[in-house]
């Protein structure tokens, strides 16, 4: 290309203008959308190399400077969160196919080091259906050669709160590319500062991104350097052998330092680049199905292991009997909480209902101490977030279909006590036309028409008895829902032809341009103490969860009609909520 950067400025949901380079294609329109993005410390201005050495001329260019680097606003080297971070990459990445013109499927992304575990988190958290991904060199395990440094740091930051820890790591170390060491030498706008609450982020991000590598369907390249003095090689190449991708490969470079793309000798690696790339477009866009995930595949597997009883010999099988007999004996005498979960189920809408108040109870102050700290467990806080997002969604909608002159006919299929539909109804000038919250739990119904009375809402909004998996129930609704929302419901039930029936009739409700807004569990860190300890409120039976990565349930959204906007994922990875809209006639 030989041509400047045109630079610019993309606003994030929270209103952070973050500083970008853009190169445009030399055709147009562009044949697809290539996003690079840097390692930690630096800036766009670091991989600026690679659009002239890649030779793709036809593709559109967008490289930024991440929060806290570069040109961009912040502290240097902080983000509130890896999950922010990781949501700015999701919304930059939309930011650029939008601005060109072209769909997800469009997009191609280039990740280094710390840029790639955040881009490896966005593509397991989010599932973006974009043409392909390479990762060079993953930070996935930072060579910290201070012994116990994870586990003191985490110490430290609990003690003191957040801090900030200077890179040691010198530029001869990264590359033996001399004019690169000098320039990294001399660059005023490497960040060498970063954040502690992002380094410990980045640790349990990469756990958890290595361990479920499984979810990630996207074609995947992947380069490891031979002499890498930065980060571990085992988690990289687990991480790639453990990839759900059918399109994979892995290429080690050896004598390459950590700034693999960088490096010397480079013209291998950037060629390999390039031809992946092409290939990808040449051919359709990679999307396996995952409709059939309920009989077979990476999460059935899992589900049909947890399933099974634990043999009699194990001692994990004890330590949950003992677990579950506190739980039950302990817990469910002195803890509100505990005690309503069994007594309603842990998955119930009660038990939902309790956990979105958060306010601890107990008998005694052992009783609430327990109270808290069940109420505090990372699921739980993963629920209250998946509220604010679902809030956040809802309120959106609301305002995208107020916007466009339609009214704004509300459906909750499964509602629980509706608590958080109503709260996000409630503050708004502009209230939607109708409400209609249906349960299929008599107790949910009455509680959540008291909550409707007591929030003022009885002239839009009213709740009735119904079955979410009832198609005929749901397409003979009136008045036609503009706004449909199922949250918490899919997860709880694994087999898939359930879902479609009820998804199906959605589609036929929903009148054109109108939104469906869906959760998901790509991912639980306590799922099989869930199995093993807690119980359902379908009779009282184990709490046996199916993930459905989230690739999985867009493509069930999609199959019934619907073309997802965006997701919002919680910074855990557990929980996310997004919205799809049915085509315009």
């Amino acid at each position: 290309m030989n041509q400047v950067a045109q630079e610019a400025q993309f606003t994030t949901s929270d209103n952070y203008a973050l500083f970008f380079r853009h190169w445009p294609a030399t055709t147009t329109p562009a044949k697809g959308v290539i996003v690079l993005f840097h390692r930690g410390h630096e800036h766009s201005g670091r991989v600026a190399h690679l659009v002239d050495e890649l030779g793709l001329e036809d593709y559109a260019f967008y490289a930024w400077d991440a929060r806290g680097h570069g040109r961009s606003p912040g502290e240097r080297g902080f983000s509130p969160s890896i999950g922010r971070s990781v949501r700015d990459m999701d919304e930059f990445v939309r930011f650029a196919a939008e601005r060109e013109g072209l769909q997800m499927s469009d997009v191609a992304v280039i990740a280094q080091s710390v840029g790639a575990v955040l881009a490896a988190t966005w593509v397991h958290d989010y599932a973006p259906a974009i043409r392909c991904l390479t990762l060079a060199s993953p930070a996935f395990k930072v060579k910290l050669y201070v012994p116990l440094a994870v586990p003191g740091l985490k110490l430290m930051h609990k003690l003191r709160g957040n801090f900030f820890v200077n890179s040691y790591v010198k530029a001869k170390f990264l590359t033996h590319d001399q004019a690169r060491i000098d320039s990294y030498n001399t660059d005023p706008l490497i960040t060498r500062p970063i954040s502690v609450n992002i380094l410990l982020g980045l640790y349990e991000a990469a756990e958890r991104v290595v361990s479920d590598a499984g979810a990630i369907q996207v074609p995947v390249q992947m380069f490891i350097s031979g002499s890498d003095w930065v980060v571990h090689k085992p988690p990289q190449e687990r991480f790639f052998e453990g990839l759900g991708s059918a399109i994979k490969e892995l290429h080690h470079l050896p004598g390459f330092y950590h700034d693999t793309l960088g490096e010397r000798d480079r013209a291998p690696a950037v060629s390999n680049i390039a031809s992946f790339i092409r290939a990808r477009f040449a051919a359709a866009p990679a999307q396996p199905s995952l409709l059939n995930a309920h009989k077979e595949g990476y999460s059935f597997a899992e589900f049909s292991r947890l399933q099974q009883p634990l043999p009699w010999y194990s001692p994990k099988r004890w330590q949950f009997a003992l677990t579950k007999t506190m739980m039950q004996k302990v817990g469910g005498t002195l803890s509100d909480g505990v005690k309503l979960g069994w007594e309603t189920g842990f998955d119930s809408g009660s038990t939902l209902d309790y956990v979105y108040r958060n306010k601890a109870i107990g008998r005694s102050f052992l009783g609430r101490m327990i109270d808290r700290n069940y109420l505090d467990a990372i699921g739980w806080r993963g629920i209250r977030q998946r509220k604010v997002h679902l809030q956040q969604v809802l309120q959106d909608a609301i305002q995208q279909l107020q916007a466009r002159q339609q009214p704004v006919h509300l459906l909750d299929i499964a509602a629980g006590h509706g608590r958080y539909d109503l709260e996000a109804i409630a503050p708004l000038a502009r209230k939607p036309d109708s409400v209609l919250l249906r349960d299929f739990s008599p107790l949910n119904v009455t509680q959540g028409q008291a909550l409707i009375e007591s929030m003022g809402l009885q002239n839009i909004a009213r709740f009735v008895q119904g079955d979410a998996f009832d198609p005929a129930s749901i397409t003979s609704l009136e008045p036609r829902p503009t706004l449909a929302v199922v949250s918490g419901l899919y997860e709880l039930f694994p087999d898939n032809s359930m879902v479609q029936a009820s998804l199906k009739a959605l589609g036929e409700v929903v009148q054109p341009g109108g939104y469906v807004i869906y959760t998901g569990q790509p991912w639980h860190p306590q799922l099989e103490f869930i199995a093993r300890v807690l119980s359902s409120h379908r009779g009282g039976e184990d709490w046996v969860m199916r993930r459905r990565v989230q690739a999985e349930m867009d493509q069930l959204v999609a199959a019934a009609g619907f073309s997802k906007c965006y997701t919002l994922a919680d910074d855990w990875g557990i929980f996310t909520v997004s919205i799809a809209q049915k085509a315009h006639v």
